[in-house]
């Protein structure tokens, strides 16, 4: 390593230190205003008292089912025609949450039952054995209110639906969502984060063909999951957008806004839970060149030998020379095709040459 790679490499991990500390401060400074959130509020009965279930999935090894509990009402949901200040409106509320930790809950799902309660950030994620009596391609299930909590009895529940791939499943799409279905423009971030809170599931725009493509992908039998670094306070907006703009619909599996002391949730652990839910399914993977997906994925192709048929990512860098994804691609090995595709038409014609489509 010359001198130069050497400077640059102790720039990054700097860097990298100085971020880490930031994030942790950031997260101390979450859990110091919700200290403090909680003491006012006291043992109060919630007023709004709300339970907030994410789309799940199951298969041959068992069902993942996530979710939140609230102490907000219900966001209103977006109309034609609606102005900014009620997209930014409803945007803040879904992240100014009041969460509700330790909340004793029972999720059930196709005859099979487990009890939790919530974290301290109001989440839960439960895994539940397998059973026979799942359903395709959705299964019904419930989270419910197991007993008294501050105050809040009698029947609370709420309806998740768990996605359970058929037999008929040739294979399984695992998909990021901004900047590869979603035009978000993450590299530019005012610009990301003004369309963030000014537009709507009915107003922000798909990526051309990309409907077309997911919808021929998924055949109406094969399940596709979308895996995103957005937080979970956006899941709702991005189900509202799927439905509206008419890409078929799976489990969006996000991360926590701040995350922990250790950081955020990784991609690579969502992913990974995907496959070994469905051990049966072999995947194709779509991302962008963005951020990490490249490396991302990379690592998943080495992880799970023989399960992944393809490889496609979208480029959207501001300057697509900078290296990064040419790092990845130029040690891929030649047993999975890797795709770095200017627009969706080139996925297509690719897709195609496989017997994908």
């Amino acid at each position: 390593m010359n001198l130069h790679r050497l400077v640059v490499a102790l720039e990054r991990a700097w860097d990298g230190a100085r971020l880490l500390n930031l994030h942790r401060l950031v997260v101390a400074l979450e859990r110091a205003w919700d200290g403090v959130r909680l003491r006012r509020r006291g043992a109060g009965t919630p007023e709004h008292f709300r339970i907030e279930p994410y789309v799940g999935h199951g298969g041959p090894a068992g069902v993942v089912v996530r979710g939140r509990v609230l102490d907000n009402p219900m966001a209103t949901e977006a109309v034609d025609g609606e102005g900014i200040r009620a997209a930014v409106r409803r945007t803040v509320r879904h992240f100014l949450t009041d969460e509700l930790p330790g909340v004793p809950l029972r999720i059930t799902v196709g005859g099979a039952s487990v009890d939790t309660a919530t974290d301290g950030d109001g989440y839960f994620l439960v895994r539940i054995a397998p059973t026979d009596a799942l359903e395709s391609p959705w299964t019904p299930g419930t989270v419910e209110l197991r007993g008294d909590y501050r105050g809040v009895r009698g029947e609370r529940a709420a309806a998740v639906d768990v996605r359970v791939p058929s037999a008929d499943a040739r294979f399984g799409i695992v998909s990021d969502v901004d900047d590869t279905i979603l035009q978000t423009g993450v590299q530019r971030v005012v610009r990301m984060i003004v369309q963030t809170f000014t537009g709507s599931s009915l107003t922000r725009t798909a990526f051309p063909g990309a409907v077309e493509l997911y919808r021929d992908l998924a055949a109406d039998v094969n399940p596709v999951f979308y895996v995103s670094s957005s937080p979970w306070n956006l899941h709702s907006f991005l189900i509202g957008f799927l439905r509206h703009r008419g890409f078929p619909l799976g489990p969006v599996l996000l991360r926590d806004l701040l995350g922990t002391w250790r950081g955020r949730e990784q991609k690579h652990d969502r992913i990974r839970e995907v496959l070994d839910i469905h051990p049966d399914l072999s995947f194709v993977l779509l991302g962008d060149s963005g951020e990490h997906d490249p490396e991302i994925y990379a690592d998943i192709v080495r992880e799970h030998p023989g399960r992944i048929l393809a490889v496609y990512i979208r480029e959207v860098r501001l300057d697509p020379g900078d290296g990064r994804v040419e790092k990845v691609s130029d040690v891929w090995g030649p047993d999975v095709p890797f795709v770095l595709a200017a627009d969706t038409e080139a996925v297509r014609r690719h897709a195609q040459g496989l017997g994908l489509l």
